[in-house]
């Protein structure tokens, strides 16, 4: 069956086809060793411009998962009007900061716009997110806990007219001092792992693709898929 990614981010949409394609139905520990699991499931994804669809959603949502219903919505009504009656899965994600009230957010991908007056690159948001940091640490005291963040995902995968599945996972780990890594992308340099003392970015993308939260989230959704038997 085919899928559609509401999605631009070529970057998210790697990451998800290899999530799809390394899911084999088992436990979370054996994922990544049935390399067969995205073929033998039938399923493939497609990006909106495949079908020659040009797509673009505005976020107004005030939580994740009502961005990622947005767009899994918008771009099912765009295909249907073109014929085209293929499923749709969205996600919205971002980075939690407790220390800075929840910031960047459901804000992430747009961190900084209106302080700055103009769309920042992702070196700049990690910039602007380490300097807000600090300043809040400065006042408060530099305690590690409160470098404390995790990451969010909320995935929408929508199969008709009211029919659509929700899930949201979160990814916990640590604010590091300073950028460090090539991988990835967004805030994964500056995203630190306590347990594996490295960032997202000093990982592989299939280790990243196995323990990410859009990694939990998309396994969330392809064992509901499943459970269908159908799709």
């Amino acid at each position: 069956m085919d899928f559609v990614v509401a999605t631009n981010n070529s970057y998210k949409f790697k990451e998800l086809k290899a999530i799809f394609r390394d899911y084999s139905g088992q436990d979370s520990s054996q994922q990544g060793l049935n390399r067969q699991g995205y073929n033998s499931q039938g399923r493939t994804l497609h990006m909106p411009a495949e079908y020659g669809i040009t797509f673009s959603y505005e976020e107004k949502g005030e939580t994740f998962f009502e961005n990622a219903f947005g767009k899994a919505d918008a771009l099912y009504s765009l295909l249907k009007e073109s014929g085209i009656e293929h499923p749709v899965i969205a996600d919205d994600s971002g980075l939690v900061v407790p220390s800075l009230n929840g910031e960047p957010g459901i804000m992430s991908a747009r961190y900084g716009r209106m302080e700055k007056g103009e769309e920042l690159s992702d070196r700049e948001k990690i910039d602007y997110l380490l300097s807000r940091l600090n300043e809040t640490l400065n006042k408060s005291g530099s305690e590690q806990k409160k470098r404390s963040a995790y990451f969010v995902c909320s995935m929408v995968v929508i199969l008709g007219t009211d029919r659509f599945f929700a899930v949201q996972e979160t990814f916990h780990g640590e604010i590091a001092l300073k950028p460090a890594g090539e991988g990835g992308f967004g805030y994964d340099p500056v995203f630190f792992i306590p347990s594996l003392k490295k960032t997202i970015a000093q990982l592989s993308d299939d280790n990243k693709n196995r323990i990410s939260h859009r990694a939990l989230a998309g396994r969330r959704i392809l064992t509901l898929l499943d459970s269908l038997k159908t799709v």
